[in-house]
């Protein structure tokens, strides 16, 4: 009895550990997905509802989306209404890594989260604030072309990357990758 319990708890731990680098790639996945969704939803629905809404991030899981007002820039009457909160998987972060290509994706930033800064509506961190036009831009009226890193610690092929274009807004992801030695990032 005691033989047939410990047979099935070595395969246990063999079957775990076999599946361990799908969990964590699943884990990575999913930060992305929630990421990619927060950016278009919010995007379309500034398009859709005529409404401004301002997306930051705060290292190291968290993504905040606020809803601003009437104000016309660089005005903040009223001040920026938080709408949502999303929280990325304990072990994915919002981060940059030694070995990402510099330039990032398109040509845009290497820090975690390469926007302009939002001085009046996001205090000084930086923001991206979709308009009615579909346009990506920050609290002074400026075109914001930037991108957010999204990786597990000390594992740089885990990358994932989302950048936005400021006059359309357009949004594309990326994967990081090893093509023939050298880190390249790939569309999604």
């Amino acid at each position: 009895m005691l033989s047939a319990i410990a047979i099935a708890f070595v395969m246990a731990s063999v079957a775990g550990m076999a599946l361990m680098p799908m969990w964590k790639k699943n884990h990575v996945d999913q930060a992305y997905d929630i990421a990619i969704s927060v950016v278009r939803t919010y995007r379309n629905l500034a398009i859709s509802q005529g409404k401004r809404y301002i997306i930051t991030v705060t290292q190291p899981r968290t993504m905040t989306v606020q809803y601003w007002g009437v104000a016309v820039p660089p005005n903040p009457a009223p001040a920026p209404v938080t709408v949502s909160t999303y929280t990325l998987p304990m072990d994915v972060q919002f981060l940059t890594q030694a070995g990402f290509p510099n330039p990032g994706p398109d040509g845009f930033g290497t820090t975690y989260f390469a926007f302009n800064a939002c001085a009046v509506v996001a205090g000084g961190n930086p923001c991206v604030i979709f308009y009615p036009d579909g346009s990506a831009q920050d609290d002074q009226g400026n075109f914001n072309n930037g991108v957010v890193y999204i990786s597990r610690p000390a594992d740089v092929y885990s990358a994932r990357a989302i950048d936005v274009w400021g006059t359309t807004g357009r949004v594309r992801g990326w994967r990081l990758y090893n093509v023939s030695g050298t880190n390249t990032w790939e569309q999604q």
